[in-house]
């Protein structure tokens, strides 16, 4: 296939179901590695049922077949219509649609099913809906090659972070906090096999679901309801101790570990230590500041060696100042430099979005998108599926 500038829509709507996010980037191939150029971003809420029936189908114990076969047609149209919207509004004539998905289930590691022992993951969002839609192809379902290859199916943007940060002098971990946190880790020079990328645990997910529990908000903006708190250090050490924190990387996480039924414990262990909702939030937003630093010190910093090393910052965590000063605290003694995103042309919502373009444009030339040092695959792997117009 021809390797021309492409324009090509990244989809992304994360664990904290709060909404979809939309990059346009064109994507040429440069002398080493694609190259890549912000044309557009756009964010676009869910309406509320359709955010109630996502959540109600996450990890979810009892629903219907219909119910599934709806959410996944309408999350479809939500996508094309969030998409053209954006195509729309910048006067951008797109060639191509990189759509993640919502994902409702995610199992990276086997488990016994149908007498029968294997890793599983679904992501919804009828692909044939936003083709027809666009009348553009669309790359949809990225995770399943990466897993059939042994991978966890996730992290799946190190290959925008390696083609965008890597640094032949610095050492670049790259932060997202979304519903979870993730981070890639790329020391100074690296090749792309050096790569590390995991999630760290709970990024917005225990947060938000406390605002709407105690505040009735989405989530808690800027961190000023967690401001307002008290940290509450015998539920933090308590929390740290959950074994997912434990793991060795390549690991995932999602609302499978810290979901609502997780936010609901920790609720509830906050409440037989105070009656003051911001303590409660002031301790979900320490959790997860907490789980960001001791993953870049357990397993980070010791590849960085003496390289000085900075922080880039994204995601709609980045937006709150209280989550963002407590991981700048906590990563003092590191003396790494913290910068966002935007310093390097990438609005902090946009990133995981343009990480599927760059995905989509990788599948459409028939090349690989996975990182295995990331995702822990025996091998890099084709993403996707396309589905034509």
């Amino acid at each position: 296939m021809s390797t021309r500038a492409m324009a090509v829509a990244g989809v992304m709507s994360g664990t904290s179901a709060d909404g979809i996010d939309v990059a346009v980037v064109r994507i040429s191939q440069g002398r080493l590695r694609p190259q890549l150029t912000l044309l557009a971003h756009e964010g676009f809420a869910f309406p509320v049922t359709l955010r109630r029936s996502v959540l109600a189908a996450m990890n979810a114990t009892v629903t219907s077949t219909a119910e599934l076969a709806r959410l996944h047609w309408r999350l479809g149209l939500a996508y094309a219509e969030a998409v053209g919207a954006t195509a729309q509004r910048h006067n951008v004539k797109l060639d191509l649609v990189g759509c993640h998905g919502q994902t409702l289930y995610h199992q990276p590691r086997a488990e016994w099913y149908a007498g029968r022992r294997f890793a599983c993951t679904w992501q919804a969002g009828e692909a044939q809906a936003i083709a027809a839609h666009l009348g553009v192809p669309v790359v949809s379902n990225f995770r399943p090659a990466d897993i059939l290859a042994g991978g966890q199916g996730a992290p799946l943007v190190s290959l925008l972070d390696y083609a965008l940060f890597a640094d032949a002098k610095r050492g670049r971990v790259l932060q997202n906090i979304g519903g979870i946190a993730n981070l890639t880790a790329i020391p100074p020079g690296a090749a792309a096999d050096a790569v590390i990328a995991f999630d760290t645990g709970p990024g917005n997910m225990v947060i938000d679901a406390l605002a709407q529990r105690l505040f009735g908000k989405r989530f808690d903006r800027n961190g000023s309801f967690a401001a307002g708190g008290t940290v509450l250090v015998p539920v933090l050490r308590e929390a740290l101790k959950h074994p997912y924190f434990r793991l060795k990387p390549p690991r995932t996480a999602g609302r499978e570990q810290f979901g609502r039924e997780y936010a609901a414990k920790f609720l509830e262990a906050c409440q037989c230590h105070t009656s003051k909702p911001e303590d409660a939030l002031a301790t979900a937003t320490a959790l997860t500041a907490a789980t960001i630093a001791q993953s870049c010190e357990r397993w980070v910093q010791p590849r960085m060696k003496e390289h000085a090393v900075d922080l880039i910052v994204s995601g709609g965590g980045a937006r709150n100042a209280t989550l963002m000063a407590m991981v700048a605290q906590r990563l003092q003694p590191l003396g790494w430099e913290m910068a966002a995103s935007e310093q390097f042309g990438l609005p902090a919502e946009s990133k995981e979005a343009a990480a599927f373009a760059l995905l989509a444009w990788q599948t459409w030339h028939r090349r690989a998108g996975n990182v295995p040092a990331a995702t822990g695959a025996a091998r890099g792997v084709v993403l996707g599926q396309v589905t034509y117009a």
